[in-house]
């Protein structure tokens, strides 16, 4: 294995010199961070349009209900027949007409209430505007009942259940979401991250095969040796290029702030979150996300998330380099790609789907132990407290079927990359293995 090193060192220097690697490697963060700026740029054009909307309310029931806001002003009419309504708020130019109609019966239902506009409204207008409506005329339908409204409120019991373990760790269902956004997030990375670079393994073979160079080479490299060195030094290269994704990132964002004057966090959801944190209800589930992080098991998700992506990508990357061998080119590659990409979908799947409701039954234990979807499936249910011994066993098993898979890969890749025009089948990388 001397010569590893060496062709590790090459591998990285190779990919991190060529000109495309660089040009995406600080391109794809600009175009990243201009279509943020851009797309923040019109949020804050929206945010800066006022909605004028116009009430006519012929039953003066819920009138007062619509009050100003930074986004919104309501026009209360009083006086005017529809028609009128109408024509006023096509001359201002105005948003929309909401038209409630006079009863008779005293009865209010969603027949006798109308909003006008020369364009389709936002759902969220529209949804707004039927909270409003609803709870007052839930709170009068009650009075008009003899119901004390005030009474049924103060008799209202939000139950939030503690939930702790026998061994006295208590959690939450807030806790139950942290840990399934940090292990969906932490799946998903690896699963990206193997897609991007194991492709990048696969052409990075298929050019010097296509190139001949791999001739050259492989008279004084074992097979073994010159697919473990393009595998970590593309993944090295990988890394590199992530690193400078997110310094550079960074640093865009903020000259975008300072320079342009763009938010680049400037979204409605941004500013309802922040109206909403004056709700003492709101404070109260701050508190509790901050208490979920901090039951985190934080060291064991670093350490796990490590070692099980640095396992689940070497992994997969020798089939990659092994499809690279076997084809001359990448429009061959589509019947080999086939078996290693269901497996990474079908982890995905399976951790969003069931890790989320049972993160210790039998179908998350087991396929966090095969090693097809244990990188993905096993770091998502690691934030629900998995025993030490089925991390390390799960790890061992996959580190075993890596070095399986390499023995494997390199015996196609041993045939592979001398064979040149024709597309092997399976039977035929079959007899490739047993050479």
């Amino acid at each position: 294995m001397n010569h590893l090193p060496l062709i590790i060192k090459r591998e990285y220097l190779t990919k991190v010199r060529n000109k495309s690697f660089i040009i995406m490697t600080f391109l794809s963060p600009i175009i990243f961070m201009a279509l943020i700026a851009f797309v923040a740029y019109l949020t804050q054009l929206n945010n800066d349009k006022v909605r004028v909307i116009s009430v006519l309310d012929e039953s003066e029931l819920v009138y007062d209900v619509f009050k100003k806001t930074e986004q919104t002003t309501y026009n209360i009419l009083h006086g005017l027949s529809l028609e009128e309504a109408q024509a006023l708020v096509l001359e201002t130019e105005g948003t929309g007409l909401l038209h409630i109609h006079e009863l008779k019966d005293h009865t209010i239902d969603s027949q006798h209430i109308t909003f006008y506009s020369e364009e389709s409204p936002s759902i969220s207008l529209i949804s707004d505007i039927e909270n409003k409506v609803e709870k007052r005329l839930t709170r009068l339908n009650l009075q008009a009942n003899g119901v004390d409204v005030e009474m049924i409120n103060n008799s209202k019991v939000n139950i939030n259940i503690e939930q702790e373990s026998f061994d006295g760790e208590k959690t939450s269902k807030m806790d139950r979401l942290i840990k399934l956004i940090f292990g969906g997030a932490a799946g998903y990375l690896l699963f990206m991250f193997i897609i991007i670079y194991g492709n990048m393994i696969m052409r990075s073979v298929i050019e010097e095969k296509t190139n001949r160079i791999i001739e050259v080479i492989i008279s004084s490299v074992k097979p073994m040796q010159l697919m473990l060195g393009k595998i970590i030094g593309t993944s090295l290269a990988g890394i590199t290029q992530v690193v400078i994704w997110l310094i550079f990132g960074s640093v865009l964002m903020t000259v975008a702030t300072i320079v342009l004057g763009v938010d680049m966090a400037a979204t409605p959801q941004q500013q309802a979150m922040q109206q909403a944190m004056e709700n003492p209800e709101v404070n109260m589930q701050v508190q509790n996300i901050a208490n979920a992080f901090y039951h985190l098991p934080l060291t064991n998700l670093v350490i796990a998330f490590i070692l099980f992506f640095i396992g689940g990508y070497l992994f997969y990357s020798s089939l990659y380099a092994a499809i690279g061998a076997a084809v001359d080119n990448e429009t061959d590659t589509q019947q080999f790609m086939m078996p290693i990409i269901m497996p990474l979908i079908l982890a995905v799947y399976i951790g969003f789907f069931t890790v989320i409701e049972d993160p210790h039954g039998t179908v998350s234990t087991v396929f966090s132990f095969i090693p097809l979807t244990s990188p993905v499936v096993m770091l998502m249910r690691i934030p629900f407290g998995v025993p030490i011994w089925q991390q390390v066993l799960s790890l061992l098993i996959l580190v075993a079927t890596f070095i399986g898979t390499v023995w494997f890969a390199s015996k196609i890749y041993r045939v592979g990359i001398l064979m040149y025009g024709k597309k092997p089948s399976y039977r035929e990388l079959m007899k490739w293995i047993k050479y």
